[in-house]
């Protein structure tokens, strides 16, 4: 069947019933006001009520035109989407350039049996529309159709270990990192199938997050908007007030323990409801083709799949409290993912959930195919001088500040003095502890097919990155780095968000790095003296 004679199909129509969702959130607010009144609706509760449904409608008539005006095929070479009533879009898509298949299904989509499939492009740049292809919404068969379709029927690309294909640059799969020439890696590797699935003890790790405070925050903050869109006032309730009392009868250092005790309960049990909910049955899969699949979700289903020969290496990562608990996390190097954020409801190159560090090593070394894994091998640590720069980091962001405290409480009120001192007791330890846990967590090294590099204290990230996967380095230096005799040298890369960076590393160090990583890349650039490079050239 040629590219003209391929189908044209829809979305699936039962999408629009999806948008009752805008109907049913406000429900639960509307019925703790009416319960809260007496069952009495004033007028307020009752024109906020029609304008949600006028929204309804609308919104429904919109996803309407919008479902019968999207066409979308799959020819042998291309990927097609047209779209659009007064502005007509159209877009084709070379087959070899899909990086990554994501199939997500929310609550209303599993209900309704739908999947919105995201066909990621491998732009990086422009919007998120230019970066991948949506389909919102198709049934959940046609999504799976759609998923084995794209990865079976590639022009030019042979599947798995037998067909040949194995990440780019390598001709198989890869030997041994690190070994003589030819000495392939033991076989303890899971291979094809289930490479780690979902343990509930993991949940353990889901409170040694910042976001267990910020979901505070947050929960407090929805539901005093919601409440007060039905005439509620929650800062005016008989509890809220009660509440304050006994907040002011006890001692304040109580109060203040009580306060902070409620905040962590409750935080820690939001992170552990978001926590299952993301990552509820997940599955890190290897198929016959080569193709890494991700599954997870509790009530939002997600189902990622990530072409092998395009993965560059892995990111080793462990947040401040994570680390504490002896935990990580595992992401994906990969062309065409991309920058990924920080939501983990959101990320589409996570591997691994917080999980022991030992796990996330074992998934390391399943995914890398590699005998060890490359992100604990012992790093070269970076000079004294990286610690002085943090350490004039914390004085300049912590006195200056504290100071004008002082002045103002000797100005205008001694409160302002107190606010400076407790400012001074508790910042200035926290800040020096940061900056040397920060120039501690520096260090770069050279593993077989892989350079490693670590920084970060809130979020310490150990990459491990193929050396055949850089196209370029950046150097740059500072004023004060300059004077330090300290550069940051930057690998350029097609995979994950575009570069990582060896901070704060000496000169001649750096650039006999960056030369032996990639040797004769950066040649033309550097002087030697000898076999020692001592410098940049023009």
């Amino acid at each position: 069947m040629t590219g003209d004679e391929e189908e044209w199909r829809r979305l699936d129509p039962r999408m629009a019933a999806a948008n009752l969702r805008w109907l049913a959130v406000p429900l639960v607010p509307a019925a703790v006001g009416a319960l809260w009144k007496g069952g009495r609706f004033d007028p307020e509760f009752l024109i906020t009520l029609a304008i949600l449904t006028a929204v309804f409608v609308l919104v429904t008539i919109a996803d309407v035109v919008r479902c019968r005006s999207t066409r979308y095929r799959l020819t042998p070479d291309r990927v097609e989407l047209r779209s659009g009533v007064f502005v007509r879009r159209v877009r084709s898509v070379p087959r070899e350039r899909v990086r990554s298949v994501d199939l997500t299904a929310h609550p209303w989509h599993r209900v309704l049996g739908l999947s919105v499939v995201r066909i990621g492009t491998g732009a990086s740049t422009g919007s998120g529309e230019d970066s991948e292809l949506v389909l919102d919404a198709v049934s959940h068969a046609e999504a799976a159709l759609l998923r084995r379709e794209l990865w079976e029927r590639r022009p030019g690309v042979a599947g798995g270990p037998s067909g040949g294909a194995g990440p780019a640059g390598s001709a198989g799969w890869p030997t041994r990192s690190g070994g003589p020439a030819g000495e392939t890696a033991p076989t303890t590797w899971r291979g094809d199938g289930l490479l780690a699935g979902w343990d509930h003890r993991w949940l353990r790790y889901a409170p040694l997050s910042i976001w267990s405070l910020a979901w505070v925050g947050v929960l407090v903050g929805a539901a005093e908007r919601a409440f007060r869109i039905f005439g509620v006032e929650l800062w005016q309730s008989d509890f809220i007030a009660e509440a304050w009392r006994t907040f002011r009868s006890v001692p304040l250092w109580l109060g203040i323990a009580a306060v902070l005790a409620v905040v962590v309960v409750i935080g820690s049990l939001g992170s552990l409801a978001v926590t299952a909910e993301t990552w509820w049955g997940y599955r890190l899969e290897r198929e016959p083709d080569g193709t890494l699949r991700v599954r997870r979700g509790l009530l939002t289903t997600r189902s990622v799949s990530l072409e092998e020969r395009r993965l560059r290496g892995v990111e080793f990562v462990e947040p401040l409290f994570l680390r504490w608990g002896r935990g990580a996390r595992v992401n994906a190097v990969a062309v065409g993912l991309g920058a990924n954020s920080d939501d983990e409801r959101s990320k589409s190159d996570a591997l691994l959930p917080p999980a022991p560090k030992a796990e996330a090593q074992r998934v390391v070394v399943e995914v890398l195919r590699e005998a060890h894994p490359p992100t604990t091998v012992p790093l070269r640590p970076h000079p004294r001088a990286a610690l002085g720069r943090r350490l004039r980091w914390v004085v300049w962001w912590t006195v200056p500040p504290v100071l004008v405290l002082a002045v103002l409480g000797l100005w205008l009120t001694p409160v302002l003095l107190h606010l400076a001192w407790i400012t001074a007791v508790i910042v200035i330890p926290v800040g020096v502890a940061a900056a040397v846990d920060a120039a501690r967590s520096l260090g770069h090294a050279i593993h077989g097919r892989y350079l490693v590099i670590r920084s970060g204290t809130a979020q310490r990230r150990t990459v491990a990155l193929r050396r055949d996967g850089v196209i370029g380095w950046t150097v740059s230096r500072s004023v004060f780095q300059r004077r330090a005799g300290l550069i940051t040298l930057v690998a350029t890369t097609a995979a994950g968000p575009g570069s990582y960076a060896v901070r704060d590393v000496e000169l001649g160090t750096g650039l006999a790095y960056a030369e032996q990583a990639v040797p004769g890349l950066l040649a033309p650039f550097v002087e030697t003296r000898g076999r020692e490079v001592v410098g940049a050239g023009r």
